[in-house]
């Protein structure tokens, strides 16, 4: 059984070639979505999606807009942060793509323009659920807002910078002076 999709925009490969597909997604979805993702909320999020069907499949370029709302990864208080991607997308057939993971064996190694493949099967593929991964992917885990530092001063935490792998070599600069 597959998981329900919070965000789901099939499009009949049957009715290509089309020139642009805009997605937006409603305030259930977006609520979903900011569950999904553990962030407090998506205010806003809509998907400009340009088709092309191609020799090993369809192309999919365009832009993804979002309003979120996130925890600081310090802090804890809640910051808006405003994502904007371009992506670009490859959708292959299933059957495609499970042979040339088998031909590529245990060991396989990525290009550039493999990495935002996508298997599907049928006639149709959901663009909404590719454009929920891409935003998944620009979600940064350990955001911080602007109250970080000062959180960071008040409980005595140290930076990444004061703690990180070259801290040691900065001090030993300073003290060597």
């Amino acid at each position: 059984m597959t998981e329900p999709v919070e965000f789901s925009r099939p499009v009949d490969l049957r009715a290509l070639p089309r020139q642009q597909v805009d997605l937006v997604a409603n305030k259930t979805e977006r609520t979903a979505l900011a569950r999904r993702f553990a962030i407090v909320s998506i205010d806003a999020l809509k998907a400009t999606a340009n088709l092309e069907e191609g020799a090993s499949g369809v192309d999919v370029t365009g832009t993804i807009i979002a309003q979120l709302v996130q925890s600081c990864a310090v802090s804890g208080e809640d910051f808006p942060v405003r994502v904007k991607s371009d992506y670009h997308l490859r959708f292959v057939p299933e059957a495609d793509y499970e042979a040339a993971m088998q031909a590529a064996g245990d060991e396989v190694e990525l290009a550039t323009g493999d990495l935002d493949t996508i298997a599907y099967s049928g006639s149709t593929l959901d663009l909404g659920e590719a454009i929920s991964q891409t935003l998944a992917l620009e979600i940064d885990p350990y955001a911080e807002g602007p109250g970080a530092d000062a959180a960071r001063a008040q409980y005595g935490l140290s930076t990444p910078e004061e703690s990180g792998p070259f801290a040691a070599l900065k001090a030993l600069k300073e003290k060597l002076g």
